[in-house]
């Protein structure tokens, strides 16, 4: 993996956490915006600015992928890279967790 691609997704801001997560199968932002408040019980909720900020930033970085336009909406799916990401990312909230819960 780039290693700047890997300094500038680990650690990653929830957001792009809950993207990388959602775009697991293809959707939309505003779909994101809905998986990711039904699955936080509304305690995140993904602004449009935020949200199509970095779903831009991602396609560039090849973490994620336009795949089509459905109804007017950009369709997105994440890539091999981005999975590759967000595994890491998990690794390293398990092993903070793992470190919380052996601490407390």
């Amino acid at each position: 993996m780039d290693q700047h691609i890997k300094k500038v997704y680990v650690p990653m801001t929830e957001t792009a956490f809950f993207i990388l997560l959602c775009l697991r199968k293809p959707n939309h932002g505003y779909g994101i915006v809905q998986m990711v408040e039904k699955m936080t019980d509304g305690a995140v909720r993904l602004t449009p600015g935020t949200m199509y900020g970095s779903l831009s930033k991602m396609e560039k970085d090849n973490i994620i992928r336009f795949i089509r336009e459905e109804d007017k909406r950009k369709i997105y799916q994440i890539t091999d890279l981005g999975l590759e990401v967000l595994y890491l990312e998990r690794k390293r909230i398990e092993r903070l967790y793992k470190i919380a819960q052996e601490e407390m």
